[in-house]
This record gives structure tokens, sequence and C-alpha cells, in this order.
């Protein structure tokens, strides 16, 4: 891949900053970052920031925080993760100021490229723009300026820091994970790659004929860069969720070349608010990444055969339970289809889990739950025939 041609040296080094004076509670601080040159003039990014309110010794760890379509910087997402002990911070990738809490902003004077809510027709168009006047191009930059930024700050360790986004925020991850090896750990939340095959909006994709929808994969679909993700991953989606199917999620995470851990829940709703911000699982694995608890459990293998799906596992944390999840509707609407659950049997002390497969079944996966009520996934299966036999 030819382009774009990425200013790392650049984009590595410490923006500039300037007060933004956007009222917010004691403890955040709102500001402005150098992005990169759009359309021969400078611009700004607008973030959130803060540090832990408790006091620790030594450095503490980080996170940078990527919000989806519809979204902007969020000062809620500061504030959850500086009360679990991370510096924080989360910018607008839209060239705008937020205003109240979620989906509203105004674009403010030094914004580049208008941006999500982002793969409708409009955004696509701009293939035909040069690679660096793009909102891609600019919101993978400003996501790894903010990294160099909190890096930079005061009591924060820049070994461990970590990034996390949701929807367009995780496609954005997603990218920025094979760009940015200084991260210790990433978690994509919903989104994820080969999205102009199989996404909710591969029909506008279709639109953009053969050669230009050819242009935007090669240049902004993640899995152009997620071979380059070394750093644990933590991947995390619903079974229904209505933008990125669990094929292109499984195609992304198999992408990567770094550890990988799966969660995947039947119906987890699709939102900034709540669902895509909260999950335990997300916690407990960025901890565990900067030496703050226990690892979630890992699949070390697992097996489809004679009609019974078994998984084996390790962790230090006990596993309590096992689940079943599977559906028998093969709809191409992904977002329709039904999942049910059933318990499936456990060895705690083989750290083995097995269930057989319902007949009738399409595809199925296993799900461990620990003490913590944490959920670990394995990989789906798509079963073929009465034998048993899976991809």
């Amino acid at each position: 891949m030819a382009e774009p041609i990425w200013p790392i040296d650049h984009l590595f080094t410490t923006p500039g900053t300037y007060p933004a004076n956007v009222a917010i509670e004691e403890g955040i601080e709102s500001l402005f970052f150098d992005g990169l040159p759009h359309g021969g003039k400078p611009t700004r990014v607008f973030a959130y920031c803060g540090m832990p309110s408790i006091p620790v010794d030594g450095p503490v760890p980080g996170i940078v925080l990527v919000h989806g379509g519809g979204g902007t910087a969020f000062a809620k997402w500061v504030r959850l993760w500086n009360s679990r002990g991370y510096a924080a911070i989360a910018m607008d990738l839209n060239g705008c100021v937020p205003v109240g809490v979620y989906g509203a902003w105004n674009r403010h004077e030094w914004g580049g490229p208008s941006g999500i809510s982002a793969a409708d027709s409009g955004l696509l168009e701009t293939i035909d723009l040069p690679v660096n006047q793009q909102w891609y191009y600019h919101a993978v930059a400003a996501v790894i300026r903010a990294h160099s930024l909190l890096r930079s700050m005061e009591g924060v360790d820049e070994n461990r820091i970590g990034v996390t986004g949701l929807s367009w925020g995780g496609y954005t991850v997603c990218i920025v994970a094979g760009i940015d090896t200084r991260f210790r750990f990433a978690v994509p939340v919903y989104g994820c790659g080969f999205i102009e095959e199989m996404s909710v909006w591969t029909p506008q994709f279709e639109k953009l004929g053969v050669e230009r929808r050819a242009r935007w994969a090669d240049l902004w679909d993640p899995r152009q860069y997620l071979p380059g993700a070394s750093m644990p991953m933590l991947w995390v989606t619903g079974t229904n969720d209505f933008a990125y199917p669990l094929t292109s999620f499984q195609r992304s995470y198999r992408a990567a070349s770094g550890l990988r851990t799966l969660c995947i829940r039947i119906r987890m709703p699709h939102g900034h608010d709540g669902p895509g911000e909260n999950p335990a699982e997300i916690h407990a694995f960025a901890d565990s990444m900067v030496g703050q608890g226990a690892p979630l459990a890992q699949v070390m293998s697992q097996v489809l055969e004679d009609g019974q799906l078994r998984a084996t596992y390790t962790g230090p944390v006990g596993i309590e339970s096992a689940e079943l999840v599977y559906t028998l509707s093969d709809d191409e609407n992904w977002e329709q289809r039904e999942w049910e659950s059933a318990p499936a049997s456990l060895n705690k002390a083989a750290q083995t889990a097995f269930a057989h497969i319902p007949t009738g079944a399409t595809m199925a996966f296993l799900n461990l739950i620990d003490s913590r009520q944490c959920v670990v996934s394995t990989e789906h299966v798509v079963i073929s025939g009465r034998t048993g036999q899976g991809t």
C-alpha cells in the first residue's frame, strides 16, 4: 500500500496546546492541541483530559478515548477512567467543540475536514480528494497526537497507555493500533475492518464503482493496518450489531498480529452512553495490561467435532460457568438473527468447557464467565451439516 505516508516522527512528538475555556467540572481540563494541516491551514483538535484524583505512588497509567459516529469528546469518559486510576484524554474528531453530554457539537474555526456521522455516501465520495485532505487521515492522526500529548504529561507512565474506541471509534482504533505501536493495549468496541465487503454501509460502497471502492479499501479499511497491531487487543461486540457483523469482526481480529481476547454478548446494544463504555471486561483487561489486576481468561484451543464444541482455557481468575451461544438462523440480515444460550459443561480441573450443538444450529460459540462476571468468548464457528463440522 503506497499511501498514505504517515508523518510518524511528527505525530510522535508532543503537539502544541491551547486553552479551550469550555466550562467543565473541577478536575477535567479542556484544551486544543495541534492537528495536521488541512488545505494549507493549521488545524486544532479539541479534547478533554484529566488525572486521577486519588493519590498514588509513582506515575499512573493512561487511556486514549475515541468516540464513534454522532459523538464528540466526552468528559464523562474521562471522569470514568480517572475514577479507575487512569489519566485520560478524549478528543473530538469532527473539528468541533462539544455542547451538552452526548450527540451535540459546534464546529470551531480551526477544525479540519468534516467527519462522522461518517461513512455516509458524502464522506465516501471524498476518496477522490488527496489523502491528506480526507477525514480518515486527520482522525487517525488526531488519535496518535492525543497519545503523544498524554505521554508527555507529568505523572503519566508512557509505557502503560492504552486506547479504546467504539463503533467508528473502534474502526479508528483498529487503524491506529497498526501504526502507533507505542500503545500497551487496544480495545476496539463494535468497530472493525472489512466493512466495504460486509457492513451496514456495503450498499453505499457498491455505488462507488470498482476502482474507487478498491482505493477506499486500500487506504482506509483497517484490514490494511491490523497486521501491524502487535499489542494485546480485547475485541468487544454483540451478536446482532447492526453495523459490523460477526464475519467482518472475526476476519479483523484474525488479521491482527498480537494476542487477542474476545468478548461477544448476546444482543449487546450499540451506543456511546452505557453499553459501549461500561463493559467490565474492558476495565479488567486494561488493569491487567498495566499491572493493576488479574487478566481475563485466555482461550487456548477450541474444536468442533462430532457435534460438540469444546474449548480449553487458562487464567488466574476462576471460571465459574460457561454457556453455549448459538443461532438457528442464517438470515443475511445479521441484526435480525435470533440467538439463544444454553448452559455448557465445565471441567474446572482440566480447564475445559464443552457443549453439544443443537440440531439445526448454523453458528455457535462458547462464553466463559469468571468470578468477576467477566465474559471471554471463543471464536464463532459456522456449522455445516449434521456432522458438526464447522469453520
